[in-house]
């Protein structure tokens, strides 16, 4: 990919980014699909509304698999995120677009849980430093491993954490050192 400069010579780091050779779906409020969009207009400037997931994983004892987003991120790099977070491809459903992010990003299959789905959805705007932001409409998706072996792609995910998820409710002081993604925190506020 080519990267644009300025009349000074300076790259546009923005137009090298992997990010923008890719599209998200713009949707309303009600999450009804508008339009493709490109994936960093969405998240520069103003932003735009668009469709995204999240993923709690669950071992059978109640505890949650954090993952930590990788350093190279462009937005919340090494945050803690509730496991995997990412947008759906026109045509390809929340459920679809979940086990393909699990398996990319975890390498976990869908032969280690059959329980995956979706319990809730909200719209959120968050800023992030001077990088971006995020505007979803973000549905969560839940599921629980039968086998918790996991095998993390270093590009995606730095860690890998499970907490009980009720104790880091309930106590988030205890948590604090834990960066822990406005999604997330927003999907777990609306759990209890």
């Amino acid at each position: 990919m080519s990267t644009d400069s300025d009349p000074t010579g300076a790259v546009n780091e923005d137009a090298a980014h992997e990010n923008a050779g890719q599209d998200v779906i713009a949707v309303d409020a009600d999450d009804n699909e508008e339009r493709l969009v490109n994936r960093l207009d969405a998240h520069t400037g103003d932003g735009i509304r668009h469709r995204a997931f999240t993923c709690l994983v669950f071992d059978g004892d109640g505890h949650v698999l954090l993952g930590q987003r990788a350093p190279d991120k462009r937005l919340w790099d090494t945050h803690w995120d509730g496991t995997v977070a990412s947008h759906p491809v026109q045509g390809q459903t929340q459920k679809e677009a979940t086990r393909q992010r699990l398996e990319e990003e975890l390498g976990v299959t869908p032969d280690q849980y059959d329980d995956l789905r979706v319990t809730d959805k909200f719209e959120y705007k968050r800023y992030y430093l001077e990088e971006g932001l995020e505007w979803e409409v973000c549905a969560v998706l839940k599921c629980t491993l039968d086998d918790r072996t996991l095998d993390p792609d270093p590009e995606e995910i730095a860690g890998t954490m499970w907490v009980p998820y009720e104790r880091l409710h309930e106590h988030p002081r205890w948590y604090r050192q834990l960066r822990l993604c406005p999604w997330f925190e927003i999907a777990m506020r609306r759990d209890f």
